[in-house]
C-alpha cells in the first residue's frame, strides 16, 4: 500500500501543514486536563475564584486553537485525498488506455471498471483518516501514558492489564477481515460483470425471454456478496462493543483504585479526575487504531489491486526512438566515415578489422532503420506507400488450444484491394489485429514498405491506417463529432464528403439536425446498416495510406453495397485495400484474393484463378452465387 502514496507527493506541503495542526490539536487535548485538575485541587479547595476564572478562560482559548487546528487539518485532509483520488484515476485510466488488447483481456472490463471506481474510493477515504488518525493517535497515546505516569505512576499500573487485551481484540479481528475483505472485491467484480452483461445484452434478454434466468444469476452474485459483507460487519459490530466494555471496565478500575489511594492521602482529587481524562484519551487513541485495523486492510487489497494495473508490463511496448537519438547514431556513424582505413586497420590483426567491420555494419543498419522511422513519424514517403507484407506469421489467443492463424505469408500492393475471405473462425479479423499491433504474432514478421511495424511507434503505424471493425462502435456525441474521430481538425467540407463517399449522406439528409444529429450510447438511435456507414466515413476522413475493412460492408444491402465500392475506387486509388468480408461478390474484382480455412491459406489469386484451383473457394462461391454467377 505505501507504493501507491507515491502519487502523493504533489502534496507534500499540505501535508506538512496537517501534521503540524494535529499535533497542535493533540497537545491541546492533552492539556486540558491537566488545567482542570489544577482548577479542582487549588482553585475549589482553596475557594480562588480568581484563579478558577483564569483557569477556565485558559482552557476556553486553548480549546478554541484545538478546534480552529482540527477543522483547518479536516478541511486539508479532504482537499488532499480527493487531489490524491484524483490524480490516481487519472494514471490508472491512462495506463489501461495504453494497454494492449492481451492486457484489456487479462483482467477483464469489469473489474477495471471497479479498480478504477470502488478500489480507488477505498483508498481515498483511507488516506483521509490516516492524516488524521495515523498521527493524533499515537501522540494521544503516547502523551497520555506520560502524562497519566507524571499524575500517579502506580495507577498507571492499571494499564499494564489493559492495552494488552485491546491490542489482542484488534489483531483478531484484523486477521479474520483481511481474507473476507479481498474476498468483497473480487465479488464486487462478479457483480459488476454480471450487471454488465445484463445492460449491454438486455435486448437479446427479453427476445429470449430469459429476465428471470438474468434475476436469478444477479441475486446469487448479489446474495454473495451480500453474506460475505455482513459477515465483516459482524466481526467489526462485535469488536466495537468489545472495546467500548474494556474502556468502561478501565474507566471503574481507575475510580476504584483511585478513589483508594485518595482516601491513603497519595493521590488529589484533581489527579485522579485528569487520570480518568488521560485513561479515555489512551483508549480513544486505541479505538482510533482498531478503525484503521478495520479500515487500511480493505484499503490494502484495494491499493494492491490499484498496483497491479500500474505495475502490469505490457505485452507490447511502444518504444519510440528520440530525435536525440537519431542525431546522436548519425553523428557517430559520420565519424567512423571520416576515420582513414588504411592507417587504423594496420595496427590491428584480422580479428580485430572483422569485428570492427561487423560493428560499422551493424551502426549502419541502426542508423538506416532510425532514419527510416523519423521519415515515418515526420509522414515522409519511404521508396513507396502502403505496401503490407506478413512473412511466416504465426499467432494463437492466450489460452487457447491452437493457432488462429499459422504460417501466414503474402503481399498486399499499394493501389491494389487485397480480399480475404473464409469461414467463420478461419482467421480473417486477426489478421487486422494483428495488423494494428493488437496482438504480437508468436514468429514471424508483419511489414509496411519493408520495415517492421514492431519498429514503428504506435501512432506512427495507426495513423497510416484506416480501420473500420467488424461492429460498428459509435460514441455519444453528433454524427459530425464521431466522423471526425478519425481527424479532430477536419473541416465541415471534409466531414461532408467522407459521408457521401461512404452513402451515409442519404440518410443524413433526412435528419432534422443533419450532422447535429446527436447519437445515444452506443448508437442505438441508428440502424446496423446507418452505423456502420458512418463508421467506413470515419476512416475515411483520415485519407490514410491502408484502408482494412473488417467485414465492413455485412449490415449493407446489395445496391448500397454495390454504390459504396464504386465510390470507394474512386477515392482511394493510391492507397492499399485490405478488405475482410465473407460475401463473395464484395471480392469478385479484388486484385487479390487470400482464401482462409482454419488459420491456413489455402487459395490466393483473381477470381477466375480461385475457381479454377481452390476447392475451399468453389464451395464459399457455390453457397452464395447460383450455378451461372461463378463462371
Amino acid at each position: 500500500m505505501l507504493k501507491i502514496f507515491r502519487y502523493l507527493r504533489p502534496f507534500r506541503v499540505a501535508i506538512v501543514f496537517i501534521l503540524i495542526l494535529i499535533f497542535l490539536q493533540s497537545l491541546s487535548e492533552l492539556f486540558l486536563p491537566t488545567l482542570m485538575a489544577e482548577i479542582v485541587d487549588v482553585g475549589i479547595v482553596s475557594g480562588d475564584i480568581r484563579f478558577i476564572f483564569q483557569m477556565g478562560g485558559l482552557m476556553l482559548a486553548i480549546a478554541g486553537v484545538g478546534a480552529g487546528c482540527s477543522i483547518l487539518a479536516s478541511y486539508l485532509s479532504a482537499r488532499t485525498a480527493s487531489g490524491f483520488g484524483k490524480i490516481l484515476r487519472e494514471e490508472v485510466f491512462t495506463r489501461v488506455e495504453s494497454f494492449s488488447l492481451p492486457e484489456i483481456d487479462k483482467f477483464g472490463t469489469a473489474t477495471l471498471i471497479t479498480r478504477t471506481t470502488n478500489d480507488i474510493t477505498q483508498v481515498q477515504q483511507v488516506t483521509v483518516m490516516m492524516l488524521r488518525m495515523m498521527v493524533s493517535a499515537p501522540l494521544l497515546f503516547i502523551g497520555g501514558i506520560i502524562m497519566a505516569v507524571s499524575r500517579d505512576a502506580v495507577l498507571s499500573q492499571i494499564f499494564i492489564i489493559v492495552l494488552p487485551l485491546i491490542a489482542l481484540v484488534v489483531l483478531f479481528v484484523g486477521r479474520k477481515v483481511l481474507p473476507l475483505f479481498k474476498s468483497i472485491q473480487r465479488k464486487l467484480d462478479k457483480l459488476n460483470l454480471v450487471l454488465r452483461e445484463n445492460l449491454t445484452g438486455i435486448r437479446v434478454i427479453r427476445a429470449f425471454n430469459r429476465i428471470d434466468h438474468e434475476k436469478k444469476r444477479y441475486e446469487l452474485a448479489n446474495l454473495d456478496l451480500t453474506d460475505t459483507t455482513v459477515k465483516v460487519n459482524r466481526l467489526m459490530a462485535g469488536m466495537m462493543p468489545t472495546m467500548m466494555l474494556i474502556m468502561n471496565f478501565t474507566t471503574v478500575s481507575i475510580i476504584w483504585f483511585g478513589g483508594l489511594r485518595i482516601d491513603q492521602g497519595n493521590m488529589q482529587v484533581g489527579d485522579m479526575m485528569a487520570f480518568i481524562q488521560y485513561g479515555m484519551l489512551i483508549m480513544f487513541s486505541l479505538l482510533m487504531v482498531s478503525m484503521m485495523f478495520v479500515m487500511i486492510p480493505r484499503a490494502a487489497v484495494s491499493a494492491g489491486r490499484i498496483n497491479e494495473i500500474l505495475d502490469t508490463v505490457m505485452e507490447i511496448k511502444d518504444d519510440n526512438i528520440e530525435e536525440d537519438g537519431y542525431e546522436e547514431a548519425k553523428r557517430e556513424e559520420a565519424s567512423k566515415v571520416k576515420v582513414d582505413e588504411e592507417t587504423e586497420l594496420s595496427s590491428k590483426s584480422e580479428i580485430e578489422e572483422n569485428l570492427e567491420k561487423e560493428s560499422r555494419i551493424e551502426k549502419l543498419e541502426k542508423t538506416n532503420k532510425i532514419e527510416k522511422r523519423k521519415m515515418y513519424d515526420k509522414g515522409e514517403k519511404v521508396e513507396s506507400t502502403g505496401i503490407i507484407e506478413f512473412k511466416n506469421v504465426t499467432f494463437n489467443y492466450p489460452g487457447a488450444e491452437k493457432a488462429a492463424v499459422s504460417d501466414i505469408s503474402f503481399t498486399a500492393g499499394s493501389g491494389e484491394v487485397t480480399a480475404i475471405i473464409g469461414g467463420t473462425g478461419s482467421g480473417k479479423s486477426t489478421l487486422l489485429k494483428l495488423l494494428l499491433h493488437f496482438y504480437e504474432p508468436q514468429s514471424g514478421k508483419i511489414k509496411i514498405d519493408g520495415v517492421d511495424i514492431r519498429e514503428l511507434s504506435l501512432n506512427t503505424l495507426r495513423k497510416k491506417i484506416g480501420y473500420v471493425p467488424q461492429k460498428a462502435v459509435l460514441f455519444t456525441g453528433t454524427i459530425a463529432e464521431n466522423i471526425r474521430f478519425g481527424k479532430k481538425e477536419a473541416a465541415d467540407k471534409e466531414v461532408q464528403q467522407a459521408a457521401e463517399i461512404a452513402q451515409a449522406w442519404e440518410f443524413i439528409a433526412g435528419l432534422e439536425d443533419t450532422f447535429a444529429f446527436p447519437i445515444a450510447q452506443g448508437g442505438q438511435n441508428l440502424s446496423g446498416g446507418q452505423k456502420q456507414r458512418l463508421a467506413i466515413a470515419r476512416a475515411l476522413i483520415r485519407k490514410p495510406q491502408i484502408y482494412a475493412l473488417d467485414d465492413s460492408f455485412s449490415a449493407l444491402d446489395f445496391k448500397t453495397d454495390a454504390k459504396l465500392r464504386a465510390a470507394l475506387q474512386g477515392v482511394i486509388q493510391e492507397a492499399t485495400i485490405l478488405i475482410v468480408t465473407q460475401r463473395v461478390s464484395t471480392v469478385l474484382n479484388a486484385d487479390k484474393i487470400i482464401v482462409l480455412d482454419q488459420g491456413f491459406i489455402v487459395g490466393s489469386g483473381r477470381h477466375e484463378e480461385l475457381l479454377t484451383n481452390c476447392q475451399v473457394y468453389r464451395e464459399i462461391v457455390a453457397s452464395q452465387l447460383s450455378g451461372e454467377e461463378p463462371a
